[in-house]
């Protein structure tokens, strides 16, 4: 299954065409996309007895957040070897966790700059389907509801102005958590644990990877989190970023106005996120 919002209101594609959820339902889901989040289960059996989705359309520039409002956005950081390697940092022997504020969190479209040193990070983002504590890694995936695409916007300056380091504050600014446009339902996929993933500026590659190169995937995340705390319906997990970021370069690049980032995932499309701000 696919969903996006479209606009503020879930819509689910059926063959060719996006349906409006609450229209479809006769009511019985209601137009924001956390009343089916709230009701997955139930959620998904009327949707199985739905016509399916065909072969990926466009998504509409009305396209939002799949997940407009999540009550808990976690960030997972040195996920990739690679990625760890061209920060200079070791391997970590247990999931560096980092929150992002849900106010970042916003949809395709553009993001204003507060700064001179804000990198891009392309990320497979998971979304929390059912309450979840103590779950195995065997049993992981079926607390999921679906995957989406995300930018972990970084501004470096702020995030290691300090010892220790302002994670949490460097990559939780307005804007700094595009996510979208699709929610894709993990059945969807012939192996939701080995995803290409890569990360256009300007139209020039610059991140590349599968995420079957995950230090840890996806149902170790989920297995670690819920160890520590409960994870509720609409939750968020920033999985980790390749290597290709603007910090791993020598000297150091940038998002600059008039940048374009396209990020993409299989399965998943493409989000789009154009940068704007003064470049003085």
């Amino acid at each position: 299954m696919r969903l996006i919002n479209l606009a503020g209101r879930l819509a689910t594609q059926e063959a060719a065409d996006l349906v409006d959820v609450a229209s479809a339902s006769g009511g019985r889901f209601g137009p924001d996309p956390h009343d089916v989040l709230d009701r997955w289960d139930e959620f998904m059996a009327w949707a199985g007895s739905r016509p399916p989705a065909g072969a990926p359309v466009p998504a509409p520039v009305s396209a939002g957040p799949p997940v407009p409002r999540p009550s808990q956005v976690f960030g997972i950081g040195l996920n990739y070897a690679d990625h760890a390697g061209e920060s200079g940092m070791a391997l970590p022997s247990l999931p560096m966790v980092f929150p992002k504020f849900g106010s970042c969190i916003t949809g395709p479209g553009e993001v204003d700059l507060p700064s001179d040193t804000v990198d891009w990070e392309v990320e497979l983002v998971v979304v929390i389907g059912r309450p979840a504590r103590h779950v195995a890694e065997a049993d992981a995936w079926a607390y999921v509801a679906g995957l989406t695409i995300g930018q972990d916007l970084s501004d470096r300056a702020l995030q290691f102005a300090g010892t220790p380091p302002q994670f949490g504050m460097g990559k939780s600014l307005p804007g700094f958590g595009p996510t979208g446009p699709w929610l894709v339902t993990p059945g969807e996929f012939a192996d939701p644990d080995d995803l290409e993933i890569s990360c256009s500026r300007n139209g020039s590659r610059v991140q590349h990877s599968r995420t079957k190169h995950l230090i840890f995937t996806v149902p170790a995340l989920i297995a670690y989190l819920s160890s520590h705390l409960p994870l509720r319906p609409g939750d968020l997990i920033f999985t980790g970023t390749p290597a290709g970021v603007g910090l791993g370069h020598d000297p150091a690049v940038y998002l600059r106005p008039g940048d374009e980032l396209v990020s993409t995932i299989e399965g998943l499309g493409s989000l789009v996120t154009r940068v704007s701000g003064s470049d003085e």
